[in-house]
């Protein structure tokens, strides 16, 4: 089980992408009310396919919003910018597919921790330059919207050397 403190989230890793030899990645995913992911991103190679089991789910992507109740199923192709939350009263729960899977289980194991390590102060966001080695090592998993990848590096780089030169527990991005 994986616990996501910034934005919520519990996963229940059904089957990992080892079991499926890498072809999907496949978990239960519970958002508390007023639990969502913490901005827009997008999955450059990857689909994501949201099955609504209980609650409700709001969607947007493509600049539009979808909420999705039980029995819908919402497609958030590769590389579409995206967002999810809770938009319901109760517990949403969702089963996740993740296809191809690629290192998706070691982020979402990453993200949590960075909810778990120091954060902004006032806030529950992350530390810049922790976000800024997650996003470097897992960046074919996880991208910015909107802003061109070159420009990302150029400006995630130096904080990420920040990074690993002064927390306790680096992540170094992992050459790909």
């Amino acid at each position: 089980m994986i616990d996501n403190p910034m934005s919520g989230e519990r996963i229940v890793i059904r089957e990992s992408g080892e079991a499926t030899g890498g072809r999907r990645l496949s978990f239960d995913l519970f958002l508390p009310p007023g639990g969502h992911v913490p901005a827009g991103h997008i999955h450059p190679v990857q689909e994501e396919r949201f099955t609504v089991l209980a609650g409700r789910m709001r969607f947007r992507f493509d600049r539009r919003s979808i909420l999705a109740v039980p029995g819908e199923t919402v497609v958030i192709p590769a590389g579409r910018p995206h967002w999810f939350g809770n938009a319901g009263v109760e517990v949403a729960h969702a089963r996740v597919e993740v296809r191809p899977a690629l290192l998706m289980e070691e982020l979402l194991q990453a993200t949590a921790r960075l909810g778990q390590r120091g954060h902004v102060p006032g806030t529950r966001l992350p530390r810049p330059w922790d976000l800024a080695l997650v996003l470097l090592k897992y960046r074919r998993e996880l991208a910015v919207p909107h802003v061109p990848a070159f420009l990302v590096n150029a400006l995630l780089t130096p904080l990420a050397w920040f990074g690993r030169h002064s927390t306790e527990d680096p992540e170094p991005p992992r050459p790909r």
